[in-house]
């Protein structure tokens, strides 16, 4: 039975991932700081939830606590480590750069020691469709330069790719970095759109949508993330001898055994057709409060999905009404609305 390790296991994607994971069988050992950014019962819940299960343990404190990640690390063992802890939202970054800093970088780096350390089968990160920045080429290519990030949370998210490839190289660690687009779904997060909107339909309080309302989403379902996230687990990077031996849609390190990899569902959704289809399923029309665009944002997220399915054999494919059917109904149990 193999032991997979999760970081922020009482996150919204840890929370699924794990799920998932025991469902197949896999000894799961979690950690998470449970930090106030948000309702921090929603995490007790889901936590509660996983322990449920006798193939779960975790620990809570942050990973900047190195004594306490490595020796519950070395004591656990894992085969593979799956790192999604971080602090999120990049709003939030512009009011508390340091917690970045502390979660992102000090964290991910404490992540990769017990990794190295342990030899692990396989480290795999989480990044984000946040690093591709300025970029305007969309879709959005694993293989194109992300140069430009536009807030501090996606320059931190592009450090952590810097620095795994580094480790991947120096000690032959295989490493895969994947990068979300936009993931919602049921127990998501209080300061995520979908959250956010559906809480002000329902309760009839003004929703702010930004850039009047010209923005586009590649809207990812949780559970379709987390069954790509499961898929990448075994498609374990390889060195490559030469260059000669690197497909040409594949972001694999000439230098490394590492790669990045975009999990999106490569369908551009305008925000007011999804706000359409919140309201559509809370039976009531919202009230919009339209706003510029916020500093930090993009306009548009849109990935190509090619590399995941030459990986794996698999694609997102949950159509976003269907997925924002999902998450009113949890909402409403969840909260007796």
């Amino acid at each position: 039975m193999k032991t997979v390790f999760i970081t922020g296991s009482a996150g919204f994607i840890g929370f699924h991932l794990a799920q998932l994971l025991l469902n197949e069988g896999f000894r799961v050992v979690g950690y998470d700081a449970m930090t106030d950014y948000y309702d921090v019962r929603l995490k007790e819940r889901r936590h509660q939830m996983l322990r449920q299960n006798e193939r779960f343990r975790a620990v809570e404190a942050a990973l900047e606590d190195w004594d306490t990640l490595h020796a519950f690390v070395m004591e656990e063992k894992p085969d593979v480590i799956v790192h999604l802890a971080a602090q999120a939202g990049v709003r939030y970054s512009l009011e508390n750069p340091r917690a970045y800093v502390d979660a992102n970088l000090v964290g991910a780096f404490n992540v990769m020691e017990c990794a190295r350390e342990l030899d692990v089968e396989h480290l795999l990160m989480a990044s984000t469709s946040s690093v591709y920045g300025a970029n305007d080429d969309m879709p959005f290519d694993e293989r194109q330069k992300c140069d430009t990030p536009l807030t501090l949370y996606a320059a931190t998210k592009k450090a952590n790719e810097a620095m795994a490839h580094s480790y991947a190289h120096l000690w032959n660690l295989p490493t895969t970095m994947f990068r979300f687009f936009t993931v919602y779904g049921p127990w998501g997060r209080p300061d995520m759109a979908l959250f956010k909107f559906t809480r002000g339909i329902l309760e009839g309080t003004p929703i702010d949508i930004y850039n009047h309302g010209e923005m586009h989403r590649d809207f990812t379902y949780v559970t379709d993330l987390v069954r790509g996230i499961r898929l990448l687990i075994d498609a374990v990077p390889v060195r490559p001898e030469s260059t000669d031996d690197i497909a040409t849609y594949d972001s694999l390190s000439p230098a490394a055994p590492w790669r990045v990899v975009n999990i999106g569902n490569s369908d551009k959704v305008r925000l007011l057709d999804f706000v359409t289809a919140i309201e559509e399923e809370c039976g009531r029309e919202a009230i919009k409060n339209f706003m510029p665009m916020q500093k930090g944002d993009v306009p548009a997220t849109w990935a190509d999905a090619t590399l995941l399915r030459e990986l794996t054999g698999y694609t997102p494919q949950t159509e976003f009404r269907d997925g924002v059917r999902q998450f009113v109904a949890w909402y409403r149990d969840y909260y007796r609305q």
